[in-house]
């Protein structure tokens, strides 16, 4: 099979041809990344080659790259979940998309053909949902990445998607088509982040106009649910985090008043249900620890009240509520990728945000080049920015 180096994106050559590039891969949890030359192999029965120009670093990403989860743990593997590219060849069988198109990966596919998939009342599918544990492609259980050398060693797959690469290939369940005329770089951020969050508060939650709300982590998962929830008239959005600068931040997102836990000897719930007169309407956990959970849990109000959980719990540990507190009519729920049906629905919401329902300039803090990935990760770790785009 002939090997081709493609220069500027795609010529339009590649086609059924192995295509080496450069990817970042990870040999190790926690390991630096290392940009390495790899080998990518052309889609096969309803997979999609996809060159990627952006793509930006998520707390998952993060998590997953540390090996919080040693189940989850498969190297040397190609981590990213969220970025935006154009697709350059397609696999036997595919329909939906075609060489040329402008694309978002969907870490969460959607398979069209599953009872999930057909089901109105969920956007889980059954056969290419989010899964921390798949490595490899469906078609063969291989993987489509190797080392340039003479090794040809296997690089793994991750969530469906791993965009930390010039060029990925995915399930074609999990790719969907954008406008051609949208900005494609900022159409990165609908591939997970801000997806996630303003799904939360529009499709899980459902934030009514004049409705109040606690959102405990403001990243950009929790300032997207803020975000979400101030386009729904939501008249109190209560942010709660640990980094007193996120209070600043909070308010170009609709952040109405902020809470530091640190700053009080109060319990944070007890100070929300002063604040609200019983507890908010909504809260919407994005931090992914048991004490926030219920915490969160305790902020709403009795009788009515919703707790979202989009925080990822790396942990072992169970749920921290006793059955009998569910009985005073409050409920927890979680929430993946919003509550999106991720080819169906996510065209719809990017023509939305196209017309400035949700911000989008906001959230992009930071642009650097795909060589830099590591020093992205740090300004992640240190809280320093909300999404950092790398152009590839």
């Amino acid at each position: 099979m002939e090997v081709v180096s493609p220069i500027n994106g795609c010529s339009g050559d590649t086609a059924g041809k192995v295509i080496i590039c450069k990817a970042a891969v990870a040999w190790g949890p926690g390991q630096p990344f290392v940009i390495e030359k790899i080998r990518v192999e052309p889609p096969q029965k309803m997979e999609v080659r996809v060159k990627i120009l952006y793509s930006s670093i998520c707390h998952t990403d993060l998590s997953a790259w540390k090996g919080q989860n040693e189940a989850q743990r498969v190297y040397p593997r190609i981590f990213g979940h969220e970025a935006s590219g154009i697709v350059e060849s397609v696999g036997e069988g595919v329909v939906d998309v075609a060489a040329g198109d402008h694309v978002i990966p969907l870490f969460n596919g959607e398979c069209g053909t599953c009872r999930c998939c057909q089901n109105p009342n969920t956007n889980t599918c059954e056969k290419m949902g989010v899964n921390p544990m798949k490595s490899t492609m469906v078609h063969d259980g291989q993987t489509r990445f190797t080392t340039a050398d003479e090794r040809r060693q296997p690089i793994y797959h991750f969530l469906n998607t791993s965009t930390f690469s010039e060029f990925t290939v995915l399930e074609s369940a999990c790719v969907v088509k954008i406008d051609s005329e949208a900005p494609i770089k900022k159409m990165t951020l609908l591939s997970c982040g801000l997806s996630t969050g303003v799904g939360a508060a529009w499709n899980t939650a459902n934030v009514e106009a004049g409705s109040t709300v606690a959102i405990f982590g403001l990243g950009a998962v929790g300032l997207a649910v803020a975000e979400g929830a101030r386009a729904r008239g939501a008249s109190k959005i209560i942010g709660v985090d640990v980094n007193s600068h996120k209070s600043t931040i909070g308010k170009q997102f609709g952040i109405t008043d902020f809470i530091n836990p640190t700053d009080s000897h109060k319990p944070v719930h007890e100070i929300i249900v002063e604040m609200t007169n019983g507890g908010v309407d909504y809260s919407f956990e994005c931090v992914g620890g048991v004490e926030v959970l219920r915490t969160a849990f305790l902020s709403t109000h009795i009788g009515w009240g919703t707790t979202v959980m989009l925080g990822i719990h790396t942990t072992p540990e169970m749920l921290p509520l006793h059955p009998m507190e569910l009985f005073d009519g409050r409920k927890v729920v979680a929430s993946v990728f919003g509550g999106f049906k991720g080819r169906t629905q996510i065209p719809h919401f990017a023509k939305q945000c196209i017309l400035g329902v949700v911000k989008l300039d906001e959230f992009i803090t930071d642009e650097l080049p795909f060589e830099d990935i590591n020093s992205a990760f740090k300004r992640l770790v240190d809280g320093k920015s909300l999404r950092c785009l790398l152009y590839l």
